[in-house]
């Protein structure tokens, strides 16, 4: 690739934060300093993509101090302000904690299968030797301890990776707030992914299904500022701000052009939400402009439809950018259709930490019945190899577990089949063999 024909994502004038990670399937590796790309198994054609966060940083504006409305003050006690930088950082930088070689990575089970997932990392990471030292910390929903919660933050602060389970959030009033959510806040873990694609082995309905969604993960309607104003009348604040819209739509445009990808749609519901995602929609076209040099195509789509269009021709879809919740809504509607919530990897992308989950962010209730799909769970600590720049590994791990469902019929119950966590796990470390020797 000539230089002339590289994607122009330096905006230099642009005032607001931009934090990228990258997947990169196929972007030429001669394009930037630090390549990211994944050569598929020509042997077993497995098109598993792995991700490399790398952070940008711009200026961008806190909320103004002299404002004294009430939407500003509870804004600013919510978000408070943004620390700016300015220059574009290595990942490797900032990627981990490391003394000579190994990385510490803070380790969260969470609830219901959580535990059972994590026991198959732990013997697939210690087979294949990879470098790695783990700082359990069992956060639970289940029961409200403050000084736990403070420990994982703490852990996640000072290694600055961190691979989770789902912990689980109670409906019942009065019960604390999620501790998901609580954890992307306090880190600033703005951006969510979740990647949903295709397994050769799985049949679905719809095939070459290929899509990242990119969701806005500390406001809108996960804000939590909600009251009774009067007996039987609820008021639950939706609140978007300017510089945190604009910040996820230029992630998901720079991850777009970093990563060849040819589209990115705008999930909205501005025909209702004049001016919280009339804010957000605006926005979008206006940062979309800038990108017009790198040639991606930008279009907008109504949530209901988009939830429509997502179940009929999900293959229409490339990369979707949108506000919290219609993210979790879409992601989810995206795990059904390549096979369940036990197969799409994610991750939780901030200016300082990283953050890697399964994608649908499911909790799981059969538990210790040996039955749990550790797919994504196992695929998200592929990321996070990858994250760390242990690249190689992640190629061979990855590909020993598309392996086993190109190659055997085991498959856990979620998918129809009869398998357990134990079979599958085993069905890896055999293929394992395979693809650590290559």
């Amino acid at each position: 690739m000539t230089e002339e024909e590289k994607p122009d994502i330096s905006h230099s004038k642009n005032k607001y934060t931009s934090t990228s990670a990258f997947l990169s399937p196929q972007f030429p590796s001669d394009v930037y300093s630090k390549p990211c790309t994944l050569v598929p198994s020509s042997k077993f054609d497995i098109p598993f993509y792995i991700i490399s966060p790398i952070t940008l940083f711009s200026q961008i504006s806190p909320i103004h101090p002299g404002s004294t409305s009430l939407m500003q003050r509870i804004i600013r006690k919510s978000y408070g302000t943004v620390v700016a930088h300015n220059k574009f950082q290595s990942p490797l930088k900032t990627s981990g904690l490391s003394y000579g070689g190994r990385f510490t990575v803070t380790l969260i089970p969470g609830d219901g299968i959580g535990q059972e997932l994590c026991n198959t990392v732990k013997p697939i990471f210690k087979s294949a030797n990879l470098p790695i030292d783990w700082e359990e910390v069992n956060v639970s929903g289940y029961k409200s301890d403050e000084g736990t919660f403070k420990a994982a933050l703490e852990s996640i602060k000072r290694t600055k990776v961190c691979l989770k389970g789902i912990i689980h959030t109670s409906t019942e009033l009065g019960k604390p707030t999620s501790l998901n959510v609580l954890l992307r806040k306090n880190l600033d873990l703005y951006a969510g992914m979740a990647f949903v694609q295709n397994i050769p082995g799985i049949e679905t309905r719809h095939h070459n299904v290929n899509f990242t969604i990119i969701r806005e993960n500390t406001e809108g309607e996960y804000s939590g500022l909600e009251h009774q104003s009067y007996p039987g009348v609820v008021e639950s604040l939706k609140v978007m701000t300017a510089p945190k819209c604009e910040r996820i739509v230029r992630f998901a445009f720079d991850y777009a052009a970093r990563n060849n990808r040819k589209r990115v749609t705008c999930i909205h519901k501005a025909n209702i939400m004049k001016l919280g995602d009339g804010l957000f929609l605006n926005t979008f076209k206006k940062v979309a402009e800038e990108y017009k040099s790198s040639g991606i195509i930008y279009d907008e789509m109504i949530v209901d439809n988009a939830s429509m269009q997502l179940v009929s021709k999900p293959q229409q879809f490339d990369v979707l950018v949108m506000p919290n919740l219609y993210g979790s809504i879409l992601s989810n509607i995206g795990a059904g259709l390549v096979g369940g919530p036990g197969l799409i990897p994610g991750c939780n992308i901030g200016t300082e930490y990283a953050m890697f989950e399964p994608g649908a962010r499911h909790v799981g209730h059969h538990v210790d019945l040996n039955s749990a799909n550790p797919t994504s769970f196992l695929l998200s600590a592929c990321f996070m190899l990858k994250h760390l720049g242990l690249e190689d590994q992640a190629i061979k791990l990855s590909r020993a577990i598309y392996m086993v469902y190109k190659t055997t019929d085991i498959r856990t119950p979620d998918l129809g089949g009869k398998g357990h966590t134990d079979e599958f796990l085993k069905a890896v470390l055999k293929c394992m063999e395979t693809t650590f020797r290559q």
